[in-house]
C-alpha cells in the first residue's frame, strides 16, 4: 500500500529544523506540502534533503484540484513529478477537493457534489495523476462545511468506487471525519464503519477549532491547535480495527515549539503500540 513505516509522523515545518536535528528522538517519517517545494534549490531544499537522508517521507499536495471540472493543469503535474522523482517519496497524497477556476487558483481546498459525473471526473484525474508520477497515490477524505442537494452518492462510498476504478488509495484524516460529521449531526462512528479501511495507507490526525453559531457549534478544520480527545479516541478505535498504520500529525497554523509538536507523535505512538485497544473513551 506504502512505503511509509506503520509509526507516527510529522509535518516538517522549517521553524523546527534546528530543533529536529539536535533532538535525538526519532519520528517515523516526515511530511511536507508539494507545493512549497517546486522551486529548484535554496534553504528549503537543502533542509528537506537532510531530512530526506535520515527519515521516510511523505509528499502531500494541496494544489491539484483533482476534482476541478476542467482538466489537471499540465505544468503543476510536471513539477509534481520532478519533485518525486526528485526525493522518491515514500507516499504521494492528495485531497478529495476541487482549488481552482480555469486559471484562478483559489487557495482552499472546496467540497464536492458527490454525483456519478464528479465520480467520473475524479477518478479520471486520478488515473492521469498516477500515470504522470509512476506511483500509486492517496486519495484523502474531506473536511466539509456544506452538503450538496444533487449528491447522490454517501461519500464513503464514492471513496471506494474511486478506489475500484483507479487502484489507488485512501488516506484516512480521522479529524476530518470528526469535523464533518459533527457539522452535518451525523455519527463519526457509523462513518467510519462503511470506510473501505483495508484501502487506508496513511491517518491524518489534526487539531480544529470550534465556532458557536444559533444553530450549534460549527467545527473547522484549523491545523492549529492539538488533536482534540474525540479524534484520539476515533483514532484508537480504527487502529484497533486496522492494526498500526503510518499516522501523521498535522500542525501547520500556530506553530508551537517542537517538544509540543513531539509530544502529540508521542501519544499517537503510545496508541500504535497498544494497537488502539484500552485507550478508548467515550466521545
Amino acid at each position: 500500500m506504502t512505503g511509509l513505516p506503520a509509526l507516527p509522523g510529522v509535518g516538517f515545518k522549517p521553524d523546527h529544523f534546528a530543533a529536529i536535528r539536535a533532538d535525538r528522538r526519532r519520528v517515523g517519517f516526515f511530511e511536507v506540502h508539494a507545493e512549497n517545494y517546486m522551486g529548484a534549490g535554496g534553504l528549503p531544499h537543502a533542509q528537506l534533503s537532510a531530512l530526506r537522508a535520515d527519515h521516510a517521507l511523505s509528499i502531500h499536495g494541496v494544489g491539484l484540484s483533482i476534482g476541478g471540472a476542467g482538466g489537471l493543469d499540465a505544468a503543476h503535474l510536471h513539477r509534481l513529478r520532478g519533485l518525486c522523482d526528485r526525493y522518491q517519496p515514500d507516499s504521494f497524497s492528495e485531497h478529495l477537493a476541487w482549488s481552482s477556476h480555469g486559471a484562478e487558483y483559489l487557495n482552499d481546498l472546496l467540497p464536492l457534489p458527490y454525483t456519478e459525473e464528479t465520480l467520473a471526473t475524479v477518478a479520471r484525474h486520478v488515473d492521469q495523476v498516477q500515470q504522470a508520477l509512476g506511483r500509486r497515490m492517496l486519495l484523502e477524505n474531506p473536511a466539509t462545511y456544506v452538503l450538496f442537494a444533487q449528491s447522490t452518492i454517501p461519500e464513503t462510498e464514492f471513496l471506494a468506487e474511486v478506489v475500484r476504478r483507479t487502484g489507488c488509495g485512501l488516506l484516512l484524516d480521522v479529524n476530518n471525519v470528526f469535523v464533518s460529521c459533527t457539522n452535518h449531526a451525523t455519527d463519526p462512528r457509523t462513518y467510519l464503519a462503511a470506510f473501505p479501511l483495508a484501502e487506508v495507507g496513511e491517518i491524518h490526525l489534526g487539531g480544529h477549532a470550534t465556532e458557536a453559531l444559533p444553530s450549534g457549534p460549527l467545527l473547522i478544520d484549523s491545523h492549529a491547535a492539538p488533536v482534540a480527545d474525540p479524534v484520539w479516541t476515533l483514532f484508537a478505535e480504527v487502529i484497533a480495527r486496522t492494526g498500526p498504520l503510518p499516522t501523521l500529525v498535522e500542525w501547520d497554523n500556530d506553530l508551537p515549539d517542537w517538544p509540543v509538536l513531539a509530544a502529540e507523535a508521542d501519544r499517537a505512538a503510545t496508541i500504535l503500540t497498544a494497537g488502539g485497544h484500552g485507550l478508548a473513551r467515550a466521545c
